[in-house]
């Protein structure tokens, strides 16, 4: 069998795994990986398990959108989800299957991948935690709006060509912390964008083969190139991750009574008495 089409074959070469040791977890990092041209990956494969999945487990609009969106102004493309996945070269549209490692040959994929890089992870910030996979698949041309996710994250690129434009994780310019407190309070993913922002980003092309490691919370965007794209993100939890929206909660709690709020340091898992009272209070309904 091809290794490049078994699961059994290495994603991450040795390279890899040395430039992601370095970067985690709190710089963002090009990698390499080994599954460009996987049978699970190609658009029929994607679009069946598509049509399979619930349909709160996917997402899909019109692909050419303004870097600063709102998420109620996001259009719809007038396709059913297969329609939109057989015919993406041509229908410039954007979409994401969420969660398909709780299919059985996707989780085997995630679970291979993941666990080439857990002894690197674990010795830093813990086990890995909810592990979790999404497929994005972009017409040419389209944007993924200015955004930021919760997930320690390694986007691999597939098919086709994107660049995405990665910023610090941590500066308040960029999000406010008010906007951090809110993030994890369940509001939306997208960002405010102001041009001004673009010169502090750095933006990385990605051919397939290519992958980057994306910290936790580093607002980015993503723009297509000239052909289809097909993007398979692999994500974890840690402690480290859990612990700083912890203290966001509580921080958000400070706020809404008028007190003053707390530093996030950077090993926020340390700062243990402040995730406790924020535990209390929620158990409290506060």
């Amino acid at each position: 069998m091809n290794a490049v089409s078994s699961i059994e074959a290495a994603v991450f070469p040795d390279a890899a795994r040395a430039a992601f040791a370095a970067a985690y977890p709190d710089r963002a990092a090009k990698l390499g990986h080994g599954l460009a041209g996987h049978e699970l990956l190609t658009l029929e494969a994607l679009a069946q398990l598509a049509e399979r999945m619930p349909a709160a487990s996917v997402e899909y609009n019109l692909g050419k959108l303004p870097l600063g969106v709102r998420p109620e102004d996001m259009p719809a493309n007038g396709l059913t989800l297969g329609e939109t996945i057989r015919t993406i070269e041509t229908n410039g549209s954007w979409a994401v299957l969420k969660n398909v490692e709780r299919d059985a040959a996707y989780g085997a994929l995630l679970d291979r991948a993941l666990g080439e890089l857990a002894p690197l992870v674990e010795g830093k910030t813990g086990p890995m935690l909810h592990r979790e996979a999404f497929l994005f698949l972009s017409s040419p041309g389209s944007v993924t709006p200015f955004h930021m996710d919760p997930e320690h994250n390694i986007l691999l690129q597939i098919r086709g060509e994107k660049t995405m434009t990665v910023f610090p994780a941590g500066d308040e310019e960029l999000v406010p912390a008010i906007r951090s407190e809110a993030f994890h309070a369940g509001g939306h993913r997208n960002l405010d964008w102001r041009d001004a922002f673009r010169e502090r980003g750095t933006a990385v092309t990605l051919l397939p083969g290519d992958a980057i490691h994306v910290p936790v919370k580093a607002p980015h965007f993503v723009e297509n190139g000239a052909e289809v794209s097909v993007s398979l993100s692999v994500t974890w939890r840690s402690e480290r991750s859990v612990a700083e929206g912890e203290l966001h909660g509580f921080n958000a709690i400070l706020r809404r009574r008028r007190l003053p709020t707390g530093r996030i340091s950077a090993r926020p898992e340390a700062q243990g008495v402040k995730r406790l009272a924020y535990r209390i209070m929620r158990k409290l309904g506060v």
